[in-house]
């Protein structure tokens, strides 16, 4: 999952949702001098990544991805299904996605003291395009992915992907409508 969902999985504990952010930027071991809640939401973020991996919903929707975007259908669903969950943020959670948006980068603003290079320099890109607010929109989600690709190391077609996106418009929205539930359910379990 993208960052939007990987924030509304971790619920309203603000070191969980700081843990989850930083899922993507803090690798190897989970660091046992940070707080006890951000270290929790490290591992939140890596076991929703793994329960999204090997979900068979999620299975499938990547095999429906023709050649050359199914070897990146894995970022590709990340971000689309980002794209989902905000455009009916409101189904999900009890707040608008104005005011959640608002508060995801409030949250990272006053942790940014000790918040890593690169994703310091993600938040600045969240306040500059209103993130996670824009991802209602499929010319920034068009953009997202683009982005994504130049930072991968080789050739992609990422930058291209918002065809075969529209191609499977239908069908990716019935694979999230079957599994963005299990997701809340099982973030919902991990937090206890």
């Amino acid at each position: 999952m993208n960052h939007l969902a990987h924030a509304l999985v971790s619920g309203n504990d603000e070191d969980l949702i700081l843990g989850s952010m930083l899922g993507d930027f803090v690798h190897g071991r989970i660091d046992t001098a940070l707080p006890l809640g951000v270290q929790q939401g490290l591992a939140l973020h890596r076991a929703v990544d793994v329960f999204t991996d090997i979900h068979p919903v999620v299975v499938a929707a990547r095999g429906l991805f023709q050649p050359p975007f199914r070897r990146y259908a894995g970022i590709i669903l990340d971000i689309w299904f980002d794209h989902l969950l905000a455009r009916n943020f409101g189904r999900w959670s009890g707040e608008s996605l104005e005011t959640y948006s608002t508060e995801l980068r409030d949250i990272l603003q006053r942790h940014s003291d000790s918040l890593p290079p690169a994703l310091n320099g993600f938040l600045r890109y969240m306040q500059m395009h209103d993130l996670p607010l824009a991802y209602r929109n499929e010319a920034r989600i068009e953009k997202v992915l683009a982005g994504v690709g130049t930072r991968l190391k080789r050739a992609n077609p990422l930058a291209e992907s918002m065809s075969e996106i529209e191609r499977l418009k239908p069908e990716l929205q019935i694979a999230f409508d079957a599994f963005f539930p299990d997701l809340v359910a099982f973030g919902a379990s991990r937090r206890g």
